[in-house]
């Protein structure tokens, strides 16, 4: 897991009333971070990597390197399968309940930490994400050289994604659908928000089979909005099965691996910007209809 780090402030930032880098690394982290154990046990460090001691006086303008303790977490009890592997790329069918990255309760048991470990590739990076609760295809970078021009395809959205997905079913509704909305994300809240204004996130649905009350779907997005697919299909009255935060949030529950979100990220596509590769994956994962 990468060190994080904290900047100390100048005067005219925030005057302050620390005597010792002590007094504003207490005042600055949690109290999970155990700040004063860890400041004699050697474990922050300054710019040039020399420990910080417990009497340090406090320095204006200083970064201070650190790694977070890590709590216990529960196993996520799903492999990662490699699809792919090259000197730069490492492309993988993440299972649902693995984020991709490090974030709150979850460091250990994410698809970034893990792949590190396995893989023995300590500069492996994300090129994009996936939700912890979405399965499919998720690109990494291996090298910190190549991270910019992978992560610039991305952001460019020259990449060709389609999702699949299990959601209600509404015979009212014609198909191929388009939604298109703004979405918006403030923090602190679980859930995204669609809210009036000029669109920022569409998406084409269209029906792959019917079953019942629930149909297959398959979604291409053209935008890559926050929790833009399941807000949408939710909005649209196609909530998909197993989502606990759309169209309303579920109680707080432990993961329930048996009922994971109905959503895989099915395929994705792009040219490599390094060496000009037509490059095309498809996840392996498939989606189990809700019991009857």
């Amino acid at each position: 897991m990468d060190a994080s780090w904290v900047r100390t402030p100048g005067p005219a930032d925030a005057p302050g009333t620390w005597a010792t880098m002590e007094e504003f690394l207490l005042g600055r982290l949690p109290a999970a971070a155990d700040v004063s154990r860890r400041l004699a046990a050697g474990d922050f460090v300054d710019e040039t990597g020399a420990p910080i001691a417990v009497d340090a006086p406090f320095r204006p303008h200083r970064i201070v390197w650190f790694h977070r303790p890590l709590t216990p977490e529960t196993p996520v009890p799903f492999p990662i399968p490699v699809l792919d592997r090259t000197d730069n790329l490492v492309v993988v069918d993440k299972p649902h309940f693995l984020a991709t990255t490090p974030r709150g309760a979850h460091v250990r048991e994410t698809a970034l930490v893990r792949l590190r470990v396995e893989l023995g590739l300590p500069e492996l990076a994300p090129a994009h994400r996936l939700d912890r609760l979405t399965a499919g295809v998720l690109v990494f970078t291996t090298r910190r050289e190549v991270r910019g021009a992978y992560a610039g395809v991305f952001q460019s959205r020259t990449v060709t994604k389609t999702y699949e997905a299990l959601g209600r079913w509404d015979p009212t509704l014609s198909f191929p659908l388009r939604l298109v909305g703004r979405i918006e994300k403030r923090r602190g809240s679980l859930q995204a928000e669609l809210v009036a204004g000029e669109p920022n996130a569409e998406t084409l649905v269209e029906v792959i089979e019917v079953r019942g009350d629930c149909a297959r779907y398959r979604l291409s997005p053209v935008t890559g909005k926050t929790h833009q697919l399941r807000l949408q299909m939710a909005d649209a009255g196609l909530g998909l099965v197993g989502d606990p935060l759309y169209p309303v949030v579920a109680p707080d529950a432990p993961d329930d691996y048996d009922e994971p979100l109905r959503l895989v990220a099915r395929s994705l596509a792009f040219t490599d910007p390094l060496d000009g590769t037509e490059r095309s994956y498809v996840s392996k994962r498939q989606l189990e209809w809700p019991r009857a």
